[in-house]
C-alpha cells in the first residue's frame, strides 16, 4: 500500500502514534508499505511553526526523512487536479492532498471526515 500522511496523522506519530488507530499505525510501520509526506503538510505544518501555534523540537523534514518517509512534492499537475474536486472542503492544504492522492494513486491516512466524501482510498487515522 501507498500511503500518504494528513497533518494531523503526521503529528500523532511523531508524537508516538498512540492517538493514530491500530489500522493505521500498523499501516505506518509496515516495512511493506510506501508512506509520504506532502510538501505541502509541511508548509502548513511550518506556517504554524511559525505563528507559535505548533511547536516541535526539530526541522520536520528532519523527522520525515529519520521516519524514512519519502518526501512528496508538489507537481503542476496536483495544483490543477485540485480544480476539478468537489467542493466537499475548503481547506486549501486538504485539498491539495486530495488532488495528489488522486493523482499518485495513493491511500490517505486522516481523521478528517470530509476527506472520505472524495472519490479517494482513505485509511482512517
Amino acid at each position: 500500500m501507498r500511503l500518504l500522511i494528513d497533518s494531523h496523522a503526521l503529528l500523532w506519530w511523531l508524537e508516538g502514534g498512540e492517538r493514530l488507530s491500530t489500522e493505521a499505525r500498523e499501516a505506518i510501520m509496515s516495512r511493506h508499505n510506501e508512506v509520504a509526506v506532502s510538501v505541502a503538510s509541511l508548509w502548513e505544518l511550518a506556517i504554524k511553526q511559525s505563528l507559535g501555534k505548533l511547536r516541535i523540537d526539530a526541522d520536520l523534514r528532519e523527522h520525515v526523512r529519520y521516519n524514512n518517509f519519502a518526501e512528496l512534492p508538489v507537481l503542476g499537475e496536483h495544483a490543477s487536479a485540485v480544480r476539478t474536486l468537489p467542493r466537499h472542503h475548503g481547506d486549501p492544504f486538504d485539498r491539495l492532498l486530495i488532488a495528489q492522492a488522486r493523482c499518485e494513486g495513493l491511500t490517505l491516512v486522516t481523521r478528517d471526515r470530509h476527506l472520505a466524501s472524495y472519490d479517494v482510498p482513505v485509511l482512517k487515522a
